[in-house]
């Protein structure tokens, strides 16, 4: 009988290995190349800690492209913008808005190049302007040459993605862009931020980058959803407790420097462009709450009204708060 127990012990370790190997969920995630705290859960494997799921992530150049692979179902949770959210609800895909990653704010800008002969707005008239079409730069560079007295037809509108714009800025083949970092603070280097969303944003036609998640996956992973925006929320408040006193040796500008392949040096004051939003702003009116009446529920009506007109997409939904779900947010609120 004493020669059994160690096979009897050895059985049952390796029961258990197999039920939490099989309990092991796999969950696909897709980000982008912006600068924020969120890159540190991707470099430190936070979510997998918090959660024991199987994280694979996926690099995406644009919030357009996010959503295709949202579409298709290759991922389950990713972040986009507002325009590209926007114009993914309207086309009917089953994703909402759960977390906020950042208001935009002075992050996103119109920069118009040196020697290209831009001045004013006015000299914006026969430009070569790059934006990543149906992106949160592209309605902005829409409704600032609006604001500006001019339209689509008055100026070369480019479709480029933000390496392409990058490249093309060195070679003198556009003459401005609207777009992030890491690129915008490259042009810059050579050229003038003529204005930022941040303006555009207090004239009425606010933008944001956000968490988005498929519907169904959602729901069937409430808890994997909430310790995940605890993970958010943490990063959050670890960047905004140490904002004054944020630098290229801070653990978190290491991870987004490495992550998206940026100058560490750039980090902190590209950072200190965007809003980082604490729980309860999350939830209020302005953002996630709120319903129909919320701020996200009506960036996302203004957003779609802007993409029906330019057609881009072929209706409006009659409900966009149905795309907008602060219970995850709550829930982590409460961890």
């Amino acid at each position: 009988m004493k020669k059994c127990k160690p096979l009897k012990i050895m059985t049952a370790m390796a029961a258990l290995f197999f039920v939490s190997t099989v309990a092991a969920k796999d969950v696909t995630i897709g980000y982008m190349g912006m600068y924020n705290p969120w890159k540190h859960a991707i470099n430190e494997k936070l979510i997998e800690k918090a959660t024991g799921y199987n994280v694979k992530w996926r690099r995406f150049d644009s919030g357009a492209k996010v959503v295709t692979a949202m579409a298709s179902g290759s991922i389950d949770l990713a972040n986009a913008g507002s325009s590209p959210i926007a114009a993914a609800v309207s086309h009917g895909i089953e994703i909402e808005v759960v977390w906020i990653l950042e208001n935009i704010a002075d992050a996103e800008a119109f920069v118009v190049r040196n020697g290209a002969g831009i001045s004013s707005p006015s000299d914006l008239k026969g430009k070569r302007i790059a934006v990543p079409f149906v992106s949160t730069t592209h309605y902005h560079a829409m409704f600032a040459l609006e604001q500006f007295g001019l339209s689509e037809k008055d100026v070369k509108l480019i479709n480029m993605q933000p390496n392409t714009i990058a490249a093309a800025w060195q070679r003198g083949d556009i003459d401005a862009a609207f777009i992030w970092d890491p690129v915008l603070g490259k042009i810059k280097k050579d050229g003038k931020v003529l204005i930022t969303s941040k303006t555009l944003s207090s004239w009425g036609k606010a933008t944001f980058d956000g968490l988005v998640v498929n519907k169904k996956f959602a729901k069937e992973n409430a808890d994997f959803m909430a310790k995940t925006l605890k993970v958010a929320a943490d990063l959050d408040q670890e960047y905004r407790s140490h904002k004054e006193t944020f630098g290229p040796s801070h653990p978190i500008a290491k991870s987004i420097a490495k992550i998206t392949g940026g100058d560490v040096n750039t980090v902190a004051d590209v950072l200190a462009l965007y809003d980082f939003l604490d729980f309860n702003t999350q939830l209020s009116c302005s953002w996630l709450g709120c319903g129909a009446e919320g701020g996200v529920a009506k960036s996302l009506q203004a957003t779609s009204e802007f993409l029906n007109e330019q057609k881009k997409i072929n209706h409006l939904m009659p409900d966009y708060s149905v795309f907008v779900n602060p219970e995850y947010a709550l829930a982590a609120s409460k961890l």
